[in-house]
């Protein structure tokens, strides 16, 4: 059972949702890249930024990746 808005479809994701995935998911990984930065370089600026270029990036990145996803027939059975 398939309904016509895109929001209540269960196996599709709306555009406003991917992007909030990306976000939430993108805190976390940046998080993450941020202390492995810090740990590597001892420089908190340092980690900072790299963090800051890795946040922008892979958030765009994964929401295209996500929309794309979209485009692909999903298979019942």
């Amino acid at each position: 059972m398939s309904s016509s808005h895109p929001a209540e479809d269960p196996i599709r994701d709306s555009r406003t949702r991917s992007l909030a995935k990306a976000f939430s998911w993108r805190v976390v990984a940046t998080l993450t890249t941020s202390v492995i930065a810090y740990a590597v370089t001892g420089e908190i600026k340092t980690a900072v930024i790299i963090g800051g270029i890795e946040f922008v990036l892979k958030l765009v990145i994964y929401y295209f990746h996500e929309r794309a996803w979209t485009l692909i027939p999903v298979r019942t059975h």
